[in-house]
């Protein structure tokens, strides 16, 4: 799916909204692919210390070895708290850890994310006001997993002033 790139002059505005979501998760070890399908949220955070952040909810089902199961996960994505770089945000758990940066200006962006001995590395590409991608590369002792992730905007989803971005 690597194709043309678009740069996203503010990524908190790119993303507001609801997206649907496809993923692929594959165990390199154990040559197994998971599959997860839902939606992903983007809402304003009701924070008043977030300063333009968004919240990040995503709901679906997860298909691993013949079982389908509920599946969701919180983010919290904020503006860049340096101020130095505007239009990018940092990416938190929602316990509060931080997870990444995320700078789209070029339309691309890389993180990485050790978590114990494991380096998750994820690419973040973006296609059009529409449509982007992630791929977590994640690599250690205790995984051997690429993730896969499609986002649409969903039909009816408009960015945070209320028009397709």
């Amino acid at each position: 799916m690597r194709g043309e790139l678009w740069p996203v002059s503010d990524v908190l505005a790119f993303l507001a909204g609801r997206w649907q979501v496809e993923r692929t998760v594959r165990d390199l070890a154990d040559d197994v692919t998971a599959t997860f399908t839902g939606t992903t949220d983007f809402t304003d955070l009701d924070d008043g210390d977030a300063g333009g952040g968004l919240l990040h909810f995503e709901s679906g089902v997860f298909a691993w070895r013949g079982t389908s199961r509920p599946a969701e996960r919180t983010l919290r994505y904020l503006p860049d708290p340096s101020g130095e770089t505007p239009g990018t945000a940092v990416v938190h758990f929602s316990d509060g850890r931080f997870f990444h940066g995320l700078d789209l200006r070029t339309g691309h962006h890389v993180a990485d994310h050790p978590c114990s001995a494991d380096l998750y590395r994820g690419e973040f590409t973006v296609y059009d006001a529409d449509r982007w991608r992630t791929v977590w590369r994640v690599k250690g002792p205790a995984k051997d997993l690429v993730l896969t992730t499609d986002y649409r905007r969903a039909a009816d989803s408009t960015g945070r002033d209320g028009r397709r971005p």
